[in-house]
Protein backbone atom coordinates (compact mmCIF):
# COMPACT_ATOMS: atom_id res chain seq x y z
CA UNK A 1 0.00 0.00 0.00
CA UNK A 2 1.20 3.56 -0.62
CA UNK A 3 3.53 5.40 1.69
CA UNK A 4 3.10 9.17 1.77
CA UNK A 5 4.42 12.20 3.61
CA UNK A 6 1.34 11.94 5.83
CA UNK A 7 2.39 8.39 6.76
CA UNK A 8 5.91 9.57 7.58
CA UNK A 9 4.48 12.42 9.66
CA UNK A 10 2.18 10.03 11.52
CA UNK A 11 5.10 7.71 12.26
CA UNK A 12 7.16 10.57 13.70
CA UNK A 13 4.20 11.71 15.81
CA UNK A 14 3.78 8.16 17.12
CA UNK A 15 7.47 7.95 18.05
CA UNK A 16 7.36 11.27 19.92
CA UNK A 17 4.08 10.44 21.66
CA UNK A 18 5.38 7.04 22.78
CA UNK A 19 8.56 8.67 24.08
CA UNK A 20 6.55 11.16 26.12
CA UNK A 21 4.44 8.30 27.48
CA UNK A 22 7.56 6.39 28.54
CA UNK A 23 9.02 9.47 30.24
CA UNK A 24 5.74 10.30 31.98
CA UNK A 25 5.27 6.67 33.04
CA UNK A 26 8.75 6.61 34.58
CA UNK A 27 8.10 9.70 36.72
CA UNK A 28 4.60 8.51 37.56
CA UNK A 29 6.09 5.21 38.74
CA UNK A 30 8.58 7.08 40.95
CA UNK A 31 5.73 9.14 42.43
CA UNK A 32 3.65 6.02 43.08
CA UNK A 33 6.61 4.28 44.68
CA UNK A 34 7.88 7.10 46.91
CA UNK A 35 5.34 9.90 47.30
CA UNK A 36 1.91 8.33 46.96
CA UNK A 37 1.98 6.76 50.41
CA UNK A 38 0.99 3.39 48.95
CA UNK A 39 4.40 1.82 49.73
CA UNK A 40 6.33 1.58 53.02
CA UNK A 41 10.09 1.91 53.48
CA UNK A 42 11.90 -0.53 51.28
CA UNK A 43 15.21 -2.22 50.75
CA UNK A 44 16.08 0.73 48.51
CA UNK A 45 15.72 3.28 51.31
CA UNK A 46 17.30 1.03 53.98
CA UNK A 47 20.39 0.40 51.90
CA UNK A 48 20.93 3.77 50.29
CA UNK A 49 18.68 6.17 52.16
CA UNK A 50 16.21 8.30 50.28
CA UNK A 51 17.95 10.71 47.86
CA UNK A 52 17.18 14.39 48.17
CA UNK A 53 15.43 14.24 44.79
CA UNK A 54 14.24 10.78 43.76
CA UNK A 55 13.04 12.13 40.42
CA UNK A 56 16.49 13.40 39.45
CA UNK A 57 17.97 10.14 40.72
CA UNK A 58 15.76 8.13 38.34
CA UNK A 59 16.07 10.51 35.35
CA UNK A 60 18.86 8.54 33.56
CA UNK A 61 16.82 5.34 33.72
CA UNK A 62 13.73 7.23 32.53
CA UNK A 63 15.66 8.52 29.51
CA UNK A 64 16.91 4.99 28.83
CA UNK A 65 13.27 3.88 28.95
CA UNK A 66 12.40 6.34 26.18
CA UNK A 67 15.01 4.86 23.84
CA UNK A 68 14.12 1.30 24.84
CA UNK A 69 10.47 2.04 24.10
CA UNK A 70 11.33 3.30 20.61
CA UNK A 71 13.58 0.34 19.80
CA UNK A 72 11.14 -2.24 21.17
CA UNK A 73 7.97 -0.86 19.60
CA UNK A 74 9.76 -0.39 16.30
CA UNK A 75 10.87 -4.02 16.44
CA UNK A 76 7.23 -4.99 16.95
CA UNK A 77 6.36 -2.98 13.79
CA UNK A 78 4.14 -0.56 15.69
CA UNK A 79 5.39 2.45 13.75
CA UNK A 80 4.39 1.16 10.34
CA UNK A 81 2.08 3.44 8.44
CA UNK A 82 -0.56 3.42 7.11
CA UNK A 83 -2.06 1.54 10.05
CA UNK A 84 -4.36 -1.35 9.25
CA UNK A 85 -6.99 -3.23 11.15
CA UNK A 86 -8.74 -2.18 14.34
CA UNK A 87 -7.27 -0.77 17.53
CA UNK A 88 -8.32 -3.73 19.73
CA UNK A 89 -6.25 -5.99 17.48
CA UNK A 90 -3.15 -3.94 18.37
CA UNK A 91 -3.61 -4.07 22.15
CA UNK A 92 -1.75 -7.41 22.67
CA UNK A 93 1.32 -6.10 20.82
CA UNK A 94 1.25 -2.83 22.75
CA UNK A 95 1.11 -4.67 26.09
CA UNK A 96 3.86 -6.99 24.92
CA UNK A 97 5.98 -3.97 24.05
CA UNK A 98 5.39 -2.39 27.47
CA UNK A 99 6.34 -5.67 29.15
CA UNK A 100 9.54 -6.03 27.12
CA UNK A 101 10.59 -2.45 27.92
CA UNK A 102 10.06 -3.15 31.64
CA UNK A 103 12.13 -6.34 31.46
CA UNK A 104 14.92 -4.50 29.62
CA UNK A 105 14.95 -1.80 32.32
CA UNK A 106 15.17 -4.46 35.03
CA UNK A 107 18.15 -6.00 33.22
CA UNK A 108 19.86 -2.60 33.17
CA UNK A 109 19.07 -2.19 36.86
CA UNK A 110 20.65 -5.58 37.64
CA UNK A 111 23.84 -4.52 35.84
CA UNK A 112 24.21 -1.16 37.62
CA UNK A 113 22.69 -2.02 41.01
CA UNK A 114 26.05 -1.84 42.83
CA UNK A 115 26.90 1.57 41.38
CA UNK A 116 23.62 3.37 40.97
CA UNK A 117 20.72 3.52 43.43
CA UNK A 118 17.51 3.00 41.47
CA UNK A 119 14.39 1.41 42.90
CA UNK A 120 13.41 -1.96 41.48
CA UNK A 121 9.93 -1.30 42.85
CA UNK A 122 9.64 1.84 40.74
CA UNK A 123 10.67 -0.11 37.65
CA UNK A 124 8.00 -2.75 38.36
CA UNK A 125 5.37 -0.04 38.80
CA UNK A 126 6.52 1.37 35.44
CA UNK A 127 4.79 -1.50 33.60
CA UNK A 128 1.17 -0.70 34.52
CA UNK A 129 1.84 3.04 34.23
CA UNK A 130 3.38 2.75 30.78
CA UNK A 131 0.75 0.26 29.60
CA UNK A 132 -2.12 2.54 30.63
CA UNK A 133 -0.62 5.71 29.14
CA UNK A 134 0.42 3.90 25.96
CA UNK A 135 -3.02 2.39 25.36
CA UNK A 136 -4.85 5.68 25.96
CA UNK A 137 -2.43 7.66 23.78
CA UNK A 138 -2.46 5.10 20.96
CA UNK A 139 -6.27 4.94 20.99
CA UNK A 140 -6.43 8.73 20.60
CA UNK A 141 -3.78 8.81 17.86
CA UNK A 142 -5.46 5.90 16.07
CA UNK A 143 -8.75 7.80 15.98
CA UNK A 144 -7.11 11.07 14.87
CA UNK A 145 -5.24 9.33 12.04
CA UNK A 146 -8.46 7.69 10.88
CA UNK A 147 -10.32 11.01 10.84
CA UNK A 148 -7.49 12.79 9.01
CA UNK A 149 -7.35 10.03 6.40
CA UNK A 150 -11.11 10.24 5.87
CA UNK A 151 -10.78 13.96 5.07
CA UNK A 152 -7.84 13.40 2.71
CA UNK A 153 -8.21 12.73 -1.00
CA UNK A 154 -7.46 9.16 -2.10
CA UNK A 155 -4.96 9.52 -4.94
CA UNK A 156 -3.59 5.96 -5.06
CA UNK A 157 -5.43 4.49 -8.04
CA UNK A 158 -5.81 0.70 -8.03
CA UNK A 159 -7.03 -1.52 -10.86
CA UNK A 160 -8.34 -4.95 -9.82
CA UNK A 161 -8.18 -7.82 -12.30
CA UNK A 162 -10.88 -10.36 -11.53
CA UNK A 163 -14.48 -9.86 -10.49
CA UNK A 164 -15.08 -12.73 -8.07
CA UNK A 165 -15.84 -12.63 -4.34
CA UNK A 166 -12.18 -11.93 -3.52
CA UNK A 167 -12.17 -8.86 -5.76
CA UNK A 168 -15.41 -7.67 -4.19
CA UNK A 169 -13.95 -8.12 -0.71
CA UNK A 170 -10.82 -6.17 -1.70
CA UNK A 171 -12.96 -3.32 -2.99
CA UNK A 172 -14.93 -3.21 0.26
CA UNK A 173 -11.71 -3.18 2.30
CA UNK A 174 -10.27 -0.28 0.32
CA UNK A 175 -13.46 1.74 0.63
CA UNK A 176 -13.91 0.94 4.31
CA UNK A 177 -10.43 2.04 5.39
CA UNK A 178 -9.49 5.57 4.21
CA UNK A 179 -6.02 5.23 5.78
CA UNK A 180 -5.00 3.11 2.79
CA UNK A 181 -5.63 6.19 0.57
CA UNK A 182 -6.81 3.90 -2.23
CA UNK A 183 -9.22 4.85 -4.97
CA UNK A 184 -10.39 1.76 -6.86
CA UNK A 185 -10.22 2.94 -10.47
CA UNK A 186 -12.17 -0.07 -11.69
CA UNK A 187 -12.35 -3.82 -12.17
CA UNK A 188 -11.52 -6.01 -15.16
CA UNK A 189 -13.00 -9.48 -15.44
CA UNK A 190 -10.49 -12.33 -15.83
CA UNK A 191 -12.11 -13.36 -19.13
CA UNK A 192 -15.08 -12.18 -21.24
CA UNK A 193 -17.42 -14.84 -19.82
CA UNK A 194 -16.77 -14.13 -16.13
CA UNK A 195 -19.84 -12.96 -14.25
CA UNK A 196 -19.00 -10.28 -11.68
CA UNK A 197 -19.84 -10.89 -8.04
CA UNK A 198 -23.33 -9.71 -7.13
CA UNK A 199 -21.94 -6.97 -4.85
CA UNK A 200 -19.88 -5.38 -7.64
CA UNK A 201 -21.74 -2.54 -9.36
CA UNK A 202 -21.87 -2.69 -13.14
CA UNK A 203 -20.30 0.77 -13.50
CA UNK A 204 -17.17 -0.45 -11.71
CA UNK A 205 -16.50 -3.10 -14.38
CA UNK A 206 -14.42 -1.44 -17.11
CA UNK A 207 -14.09 -4.50 -19.35
CA UNK A 208 -12.11 -7.72 -19.34
CA UNK A 209 -8.40 -8.48 -19.16
CA UNK A 210 -8.08 -7.96 -22.93
CA UNK A 211 -8.69 -4.25 -22.28
CA UNK A 212 -5.80 -4.03 -19.80
CA UNK A 213 -3.42 -1.94 -21.93
CA UNK A 214 -6.18 0.43 -23.02
CA UNK A 215 -7.38 1.02 -19.46
CA UNK A 216 -3.84 1.80 -18.24
CA UNK A 217 -3.36 4.24 -21.11
CA UNK A 218 -6.69 5.98 -20.43
CA UNK A 219 -6.35 6.09 -16.63
CA UNK A 220 -3.03 7.74 -15.69
CA UNK A 221 -3.79 7.77 -11.95
CA UNK A 222 -3.46 3.97 -11.71
CA UNK A 223 -0.30 3.21 -9.72
CA UNK A 224 -1.05 -0.36 -8.65
CA UNK A 225 -2.62 -3.43 -10.27
CA UNK A 226 -3.92 -6.33 -8.16
CA UNK A 227 -4.80 -9.63 -9.82
CA UNK A 228 -7.46 -11.10 -7.54
CA UNK A 229 -8.64 -13.98 -9.72
CA UNK A 230 -6.93 -17.37 -10.09
CA UNK A 231 -8.49 -17.72 -13.54
CA UNK A 232 -5.97 -15.46 -15.32
CA UNK A 233 -3.65 -17.74 -17.36
CA UNK A 234 -0.03 -17.82 -16.26
CA UNK A 235 1.24 -16.50 -19.59
CA UNK A 236 -1.20 -13.62 -19.43
CA UNK A 237 -0.09 -12.93 -15.84
CA UNK A 238 3.49 -12.57 -17.06
CA UNK A 239 2.33 -10.12 -19.74
CA UNK A 240 0.42 -8.06 -17.18
CA UNK A 241 3.42 -7.97 -14.85
CA UNK A 242 5.75 -6.94 -17.69
CA UNK A 243 3.42 -4.15 -18.81
CA UNK A 244 3.12 -2.86 -15.23
CA UNK A 245 6.88 -2.88 -14.85
CA UNK A 246 7.28 -0.99 -18.11
CA UNK A 247 4.88 1.68 -16.87
CA UNK A 248 6.41 1.74 -13.34
CA UNK A 249 3.14 0.46 -11.85
CA UNK A 250 3.15 -1.83 -8.80
CA UNK A 251 1.93 -5.35 -9.53
CA UNK A 252 0.45 -7.68 -6.91
CA UNK A 253 -1.56 -10.85 -7.02
CA UNK A 254 -3.74 -12.70 -4.56
CA UNK A 255 -2.39 -16.28 -4.34
CA UNK A 256 -4.84 -19.13 -4.67
CA UNK A 257 -2.49 -21.54 -2.89
CA UNK A 258 0.47 -21.59 -0.50
CA UNK A 259 3.58 -20.68 -2.50
CA UNK A 260 7.23 -21.19 -1.74
CA UNK A 261 8.55 -17.80 -0.71
CA UNK A 262 11.86 -16.62 -2.15
CA UNK A 263 14.05 -13.66 -1.31
CA UNK A 264 12.60 -11.76 -4.28
CA UNK A 265 8.99 -11.96 -3.05
CA UNK A 266 7.29 -10.11 -0.22
CA UNK A 267 3.81 -10.45 1.24
CA UNK A 268 1.45 -7.79 2.53
CA UNK A 269 -2.18 -8.07 3.52
CA UNK A 270 -5.37 -6.11 3.11
CA UNK A 271 -7.66 -7.28 5.90
CA UNK A 272 -7.23 -11.07 5.68
CA UNK A 273 -6.24 -11.21 2.00
CA UNK A 274 -2.52 -11.82 1.27
CA UNK A 275 -0.92 -9.95 -1.63
CA UNK A 276 2.28 -11.15 -3.24
CA UNK A 277 4.65 -8.70 -4.89
CA UNK A 278 8.27 -8.22 -5.85
CA UNK A 279 10.49 -7.43 -2.88
CA UNK A 280 10.95 -3.70 -2.48
CA UNK A 281 14.32 -2.02 -2.73
CA UNK A 282 15.92 -0.64 0.47
CA UNK A 283 15.47 2.77 -1.17
CA UNK A 284 11.70 2.35 -0.98
CA UNK A 285 12.03 3.17 2.72
CA UNK A 286 11.66 6.88 3.43
CA UNK A 287 14.48 6.87 5.99
CA UNK A 288 16.94 5.40 3.49
CA UNK A 289 15.88 7.89 0.82
CA UNK A 290 16.48 10.75 3.26
CA UNK A 291 19.94 9.37 4.15
CA UNK A 292 20.84 9.03 0.47
CA UNK A 293 19.63 12.54 -0.30
CA UNK A 294 21.72 13.97 2.56
CA UNK A 295 24.70 12.05 1.15
CA UNK A 296 23.97 13.55 -2.29
CA UNK A 297 23.63 17.14 -1.08
CA UNK A 298 26.83 17.03 0.98
CA UNK A 299 28.76 15.12 -1.68
CA UNK A 300 27.41 17.29 -4.50
CA UNK A 301 28.40 20.50 -2.73
CA UNK A 302 31.91 19.26 -1.90
CA UNK A 303 32.31 17.76 -5.38
CA UNK A 304 31.30 20.96 -7.13
CA UNK A 305 33.58 23.03 -4.89
CA UNK A 306 36.61 20.78 -5.42
CA UNK A 307 36.04 20.33 -9.15
CA UNK A 308 35.44 24.03 -9.94
CA UNK A 309 39.14 24.77 -10.74
CA UNK A 310 39.33 21.65 -12.94
CA UNK A 311 36.14 22.65 -14.78
CA UNK A 312 37.54 26.16 -15.33
CA UNK A 313 40.80 24.77 -16.75
CA UNK A 314 38.95 22.33 -19.02
CA UNK A 315 36.74 25.18 -20.24
CA UNK A 316 39.81 27.11 -21.40
CA UNK A 317 41.23 24.05 -23.19
CA UNK A 318 37.88 23.26 -24.85
CA UNK A 319 37.51 26.81 -26.18
CA UNK A 320 41.12 26.80 -27.36
CA UNK A 321 40.71 23.59 -29.38
CA UNK A 322 37.28 23.93 -30.98
CA UNK A 323 34.41 26.28 -31.62
CA UNK A 324 31.18 25.88 -29.68
CA UNK A 325 29.97 25.99 -26.09
CA UNK A 326 31.97 24.68 -23.14
CA UNK A 327 29.04 22.80 -21.65
CA UNK A 328 26.83 20.26 -23.36
CA UNK A 329 23.29 19.58 -22.17
CA UNK A 330 21.26 16.55 -23.22
CA UNK A 331 17.86 15.12 -22.31
CA UNK A 332 18.02 11.95 -20.21
CA UNK A 333 15.44 9.77 -18.45
CA UNK A 334 15.57 9.98 -14.68
CA UNK A 335 13.59 9.04 -11.59
CA UNK A 336 10.15 7.66 -12.47
CA UNK A 337 10.97 7.85 -16.19
CA UNK A 338 10.80 11.66 -16.14
CA UNK A 339 13.12 13.61 -18.42
CA UNK A 340 15.75 16.10 -17.26
CA UNK A 341 18.73 17.93 -18.73
CA UNK A 342 22.10 16.41 -17.89
CA UNK A 343 25.16 18.67 -18.02
CA UNK A 344 28.63 17.71 -19.26
CA UNK A 345 31.81 19.33 -20.45
CA UNK A 346 31.66 19.15 -24.24
CA UNK A 347 33.98 16.39 -25.45
CA UNK A 348 32.88 16.10 -29.11
CA UNK A 349 32.45 18.36 -32.10
CA UNK A 350 29.48 20.68 -31.87
CA UNK A 351 27.68 18.89 -34.73
CA UNK A 352 28.67 15.37 -33.63
CA UNK A 353 25.22 13.78 -34.12
CA UNK A 354 24.00 15.75 -37.11
CA UNK A 355 24.53 12.79 -39.45
CA UNK A 356 24.49 9.80 -37.09
CA UNK A 357 21.61 10.66 -34.76
CA UNK A 358 21.57 9.19 -31.25
CA UNK A 359 24.30 6.55 -31.02
CA UNK A 360 26.63 5.24 -28.30
CA UNK A 361 30.19 6.52 -28.22
CA UNK A 362 32.79 4.01 -29.39
CA UNK A 363 36.48 3.48 -28.79
CA UNK A 364 38.51 5.82 -31.00
CA UNK A 365 35.30 7.68 -31.86
CA UNK A 366 36.23 10.22 -34.57
CA UNK A 367 33.69 12.72 -33.23
CA UNK A 368 35.76 13.38 -30.11
CA UNK A 369 38.11 16.31 -29.74
CA UNK A 370 41.62 15.69 -28.40
CA UNK A 371 40.91 17.20 -25.00
CA UNK A 372 37.50 15.48 -25.11
CA UNK A 373 39.12 12.06 -25.51
CA UNK A 374 41.28 12.70 -22.45
CA UNK A 375 38.34 13.99 -20.40
CA UNK A 376 36.19 10.97 -21.25
CA UNK A 377 39.02 8.55 -20.45
CA UNK A 378 39.38 10.11 -16.99
CA UNK A 379 35.67 10.82 -16.32
CA UNK A 380 36.38 14.56 -16.16
CA UNK A 381 33.56 15.42 -18.59
CA UNK A 382 31.05 14.26 -15.94
CA UNK A 383 32.11 16.83 -13.30
CA UNK A 384 29.31 19.36 -14.05
CA UNK A 385 26.82 16.67 -13.04
CA UNK A 386 27.47 17.57 -9.41
CA UNK A 387 25.12 20.45 -10.23
CA UNK A 388 22.49 17.91 -11.36
CA UNK A 389 22.95 16.17 -8.02
CA UNK A 390 22.39 19.38 -6.04
CA UNK A 391 19.29 20.15 -8.12
CA UNK A 392 17.84 16.74 -7.28
CA UNK A 393 17.87 15.37 -10.84
CA UNK A 394 20.61 12.88 -10.06
CA UNK A 395 22.38 11.06 -7.24
CA UNK A 396 26.10 10.54 -6.67
CA UNK A 397 25.57 6.79 -7.17
CA UNK A 398 22.88 5.02 -9.15
CA UNK A 399 22.08 3.58 -12.58
CA UNK A 400 23.44 5.84 -15.31
CA UNK A 401 20.68 7.80 -17.09
CA UNK A 402 20.02 6.98 -20.74
CA UNK A 403 18.54 9.05 -23.54
CA UNK A 404 14.76 8.76 -24.12
CA UNK A 405 15.33 7.19 -27.55
CA UNK A 406 17.36 4.37 -26.01
CA UNK A 407 15.00 3.94 -23.04
CA UNK A 408 12.03 3.49 -25.36
CA UNK A 409 13.92 0.85 -27.34
CA UNK A 410 15.38 -1.00 -24.33
CA UNK A 411 12.11 -1.04 -22.35
CA UNK A 412 10.44 -2.80 -25.28
CA UNK A 413 13.26 -5.27 -25.94
CA UNK A 414 14.60 -6.04 -22.45
CA UNK A 415 12.50 -7.37 -19.56
CA UNK A 416 12.64 -5.44 -16.27
CA UNK A 417 14.50 -2.52 -17.87
CA UNK A 418 12.24 0.16 -16.36
CA UNK A 419 12.97 -1.07 -12.82
CA UNK A 420 16.21 0.89 -12.94
CA UNK A 421 14.16 4.11 -12.88
CA UNK A 422 12.82 3.62 -9.34
CA UNK A 423 15.66 5.79 -7.97
CA UNK A 424 17.57 8.85 -9.13
CA UNK A 425 20.23 8.10 -11.76
CA UNK A 426 23.84 8.45 -10.69
CA UNK A 427 27.05 10.12 -11.80
CA UNK A 428 28.58 6.68 -11.32
CA UNK A 429 27.17 3.25 -10.58
CA UNK A 430 27.79 -0.42 -9.88
CA UNK A 431 27.78 -1.20 -13.61
CA UNK A 432 30.27 1.56 -14.41
CA UNK A 433 32.88 0.45 -11.86
CA UNK A 434 32.72 -3.00 -13.49
CA UNK A 435 33.60 -1.52 -16.88
CA UNK A 436 30.04 -1.70 -18.25
CA UNK A 437 29.84 1.61 -20.05
CA UNK A 438 29.90 2.88 -23.60
CA UNK A 439 29.13 0.27 -26.24
CA UNK A 440 28.79 -2.69 -23.84
CA UNK A 441 26.01 -5.20 -23.09
CA UNK A 442 22.81 -3.47 -21.97
CA UNK A 443 21.62 -6.71 -20.35
CA UNK A 444 24.77 -6.91 -18.22
CA UNK A 445 24.46 -3.26 -17.25
CA UNK A 446 20.84 -3.84 -16.23
CA UNK A 447 21.80 -6.89 -14.17
CA UNK A 448 24.35 -4.82 -12.23
CA UNK A 449 21.92 -1.90 -11.82
CA UNK A 450 19.20 -4.16 -10.39
CA UNK A 451 21.71 -5.80 -8.03
CA UNK A 452 22.62 -2.34 -6.75
CA UNK A 453 18.97 -1.44 -6.13
CA UNK A 454 18.29 -4.69 -4.27
CA UNK A 455 21.42 -4.39 -2.10
CA UNK A 456 21.74 -0.64 -1.55
CA UNK A 457 23.51 0.63 1.54
CA UNK A 458 25.49 3.73 2.44
CA UNK A 459 28.64 1.60 2.64
CA UNK A 460 28.01 0.30 -0.90
CA UNK A 461 27.72 3.88 -2.18
CA UNK A 462 31.05 4.81 -0.59
CA UNK A 463 32.65 1.69 -2.07
CA UNK A 464 31.41 2.59 -5.56
CA UNK A 465 32.58 6.21 -5.23
CA UNK A 466 36.05 5.03 -4.20
CA UNK A 467 36.27 2.51 -7.05
CA UNK A 468 35.14 5.17 -9.54
CA UNK A 469 38.46 6.99 -9.04
CA UNK A 470 40.21 4.01 -10.63
CA UNK A 471 37.50 2.85 -13.09
CA UNK A 472 38.92 3.75 -16.50
CA UNK A 473 37.96 0.57 -18.42
CA UNK A 474 35.71 1.30 -21.43
CA UNK A 475 35.79 5.03 -20.64
CA UNK A 476 35.63 6.49 -24.13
Amino acid sequence: MPKSLADAYNSVVAVLADGLCALAAAFLAVWVRFDSGWFHDSWFQVRFGRPENVYAQHLPLAIAGVFLAYATLRRLKLYRRPQRGTFPAKIPRLLRGAGLVTIEMLVILAVVKNYYNVSAGAVLVFFPCFSALLLVQRAIVFRLEFRAARRAVATHGVLIVGADATAAHLMRCFRRDPRLRVNVSGILTAHPDEQPDATIAAENVLGDVADFDRILAETPDIVQVIVASPDVPRRRLAQLATECERRLIRFNLVPDMFLMMTSSVEVETVDDIPLLGLKRSPLDKLGNRVVKRVEDVLGGFVGLLVSAPVIALMALLIKRESRGPVFYSQTRCGYGGKSFLIHKLRSMREDAERETGAVFAEENDPRRTRIGAWMRAHNVDELPQFWNVLKGDMSLVGPRPERPEFVEQFSSDIAHYMRRHVCRPGITGWAQVHGLRGNTSIEERLRHDLWYLENWSLALDFKILLRTLFAMHNAY
